[in-house]
């Protein structure tokens, strides 16, 4: 058989059903296989963009998402995309072209090393040598991308070996079972859960991974153990639950952090030292519980006094089956900050000013946005207000990225939630400039009749960054830039646009798209001149003031 057909059928046998991206000559032999095969070729209009397509494919699947480029320009165009997925934890192999390699007549042409430039970003990266090696060097690949911890793979299929040809077996999957906690470890955490008196409960992205949720939900209704997320581990437990007391959204200084400060054991399951610490370690002041599928890598502000190593849903069950709610703890000041912060989050939900304000924004999105749907933000200011004030009823109902926190990939994410989830409600919410950084998807969007609303919150301006310029008091300098009409914009693609003048106008807007099919674009203007004033200011002094 060709080499690039035994390719094909090894990703055929991994279940792979699209792969994203741009092929080039180098790849003509594995288009050509591809032509006669069940797997979907998703054609984008960059390689960046197929990339956070493929990531966000295995973040929702657990099932690593492929991506497809040329050699050169085309490979380094996934180098972002390659990060992406693995700081994220997201399964994603990348299959990249190369000039022949047992003989070339053209020098040094596009040719740049691309299996050492992924070396730093991937799990695995090798050139493909011989077709021989193929079956192994696939599996090995998905293997290893969808191990915990997930993340990206790389393999270089060169022109000749493509057309090579073997009689070398598809390797098939293997079954297998993830280890789980030993059960010292077991008994020491169950010790020192009921010897706490103010135990609390964080849920981070590791857990959403899994989708854990049935366990987590267990655990905190038979402990009454109150509970905060990550970013990345928003929507594992419901957060309408009263024992939900928020997201970790700032860095420090939220009324989430007074509780924080006040527990003295803080149960960790599935935080991935990726993401913006949720509390430091300072001293002694509380202990930790480490609940992961790794052990914890340990640095000045994370050293966790017990560690719990094994698969997290079964962890979570054991614990659950042995530990014994005690009398002794005391939640009342985590019920406190709770209701201080629902207040505060409340402020502003119905402001009618125009630009639109921040807090009025969630709320309208939230208010429309059924429990199953999907929103997908991109980089930006506006992605701490969702983060903080937007409730997640189910897992993976909020795809954020604060790993690598690129912007560029609200789009494309929104619609690789589109493509896996047809028939639910998916929102992409992306700032001016994100948006403008892979808005030439929406051809893509359009082209294959995906169903997404597309909502473009507009400041002319990299909105994140003045708000930092602001909080350190630098001049406003350097940051403003000018937007095309972004109704035209996306009628020039075939798809629809609107531009809202009134808050009250957004929440039918939406709702008018969601009945229809197709892409919707919508323009809203925001304002972000308290930005500053709230999250820095306000926040800080309001949740200092009660103890």
């Amino acid at each position: 058989m060709k080499a690039s057909d035994i390719f094909v059928k090894a990703l055929e046998e991994e279940g792979v059903k699209y792969i994203f991206g741009i092929p080039g000559e180098e790849n003509l032999d594995f288009l050509n296989s591809l032509k006669d095969s069940s797997i979907k070729l998703i054609l984008t209009r960059h390689e960046q963009a197929a990339g956070f397509m493929a990531a966000t494919y295995g973040r929702l699947t657990g099932k690593a998402g492929v991506a497809m480029a040329t050699l050169g320009p085309g490979a380094t165009n996934l180098v972002t995309a390659a990060a992406y997925a693995q700081l994220g934890a997201m399964p994603m192999l990348m299959i990249t072209g190369q000039k022949p390699i047992l003989s070339s007549k053209q020098g040094r042409f596009q040719i740049v090393d691309v299996v050492d430039i992924m070396h730093p970003l991937t799990k695995y990266t090798r050139q493909i040598q011989g077709a021989d090696s193929i079956p192994a060097h696939v599996r090995e690949s998905f293997r290893v991308a969808e191990d915990e911890r997930p993340g990206a793979t790389h393999l270089e299929l060169p022109e000749d070996i493509a057309s090579e040809h073997s009689d070398m077996p598809i390797i098939h999957k293997s079954s297998f079972r993830r280890p789980i906690a030993e059960y010292k470890a077991i008994s020491a955490a169950v010790n020192m859960i009921e010897a706490a008196a103010r135990p609390l409960l964080l849920i981070g992205a590791g857990a959403n991974r899994k989708l854990t949720c049935r366990m987590l939900q267990s655990f905190v209704e038979k402990t009454g153990i109150p509970f905060f997320s990550t970013q990345m581990g928003k929507g594992v437990i419901d957060e309408r639950t009263p024992l939900f007391l928020g997201t970790a959204a700032l860095s420090d200084h939220d009324f989430l952090h007074r509780a924080i400060e006040h527990a003295d054991l803080i149960i960790n399951v599935g935080h991935d030292v990726v993401e913006k610490p949720p509390f430091f370690m300072e001293g002694d002041r509380f202990k930790v519980i480490h609940v992961n599928y790794v052990t914890a890598p340990i640095d000045p502000v994370y050293y966790p006094q017990q560690s719990v190593i094994g698969d997290i849903a079964n962890s979570i069950w054991q614990l659950s089956e042995h530990i014994k709610p005690q009398q002794s703890w005391d939640f009342s000041y985590f019920l406190s900050v709770r209701q201080k912060l629902e207040e505060h989050l409340k402020k502003g939900i119905d402001d009618p000013r125009f630009p639109m304000y921040p807090q009025r924004l969630v709320a309208d999105i939230r208010k429309v946005v059924p429990a199953d749907g999907i929103i997908a933000l991109d980089n930006g200011i506006y992605k701490i207000w969702f983060a903080r004030n937007y409730k997640a009823y189910q897992p993976n109902t909020v795809l954020l990225d604060n790993a690598l926190a690129t912007m560029g990939a609200g789009l494309p994410s929104a619609m690789a939630a589109s493509l896996i989830y047809p028939d639910k409600k998916v929102v992409a919410i992306c700032g001016d400039g994100g948006f403008m950084m892979n808005s030439q998807e929406l051809e893509t969007a359009v082209r294959l009749k995906l169903n997404l609303v597309v909502i473009i919150l507009c400041d002319n301006a990299y909105g994140m960054i003045k708000w930092k310029q602001a909080h350190m008091g630098f001049a406003d300098f350097g940051l403003d830039y000018g937007n095309p009409d972004f109704v035209e914009y996306a009628k020039s693609y075939g798809a629809y646009g609107y531009r809202i003048a009134a808050s009250d106008e957004l929440v039918p807007l939406i709702e008018t798209c969601f009945s229809t099919s197709g892409v919707h674009v919508i323009e809203v203007a925001v304002d972000y001149s308290d930005n500053d004033r709230i999250l820095n200011q306000e926040i800080k002094a309001l949740s200092q003031s009660f103890s």
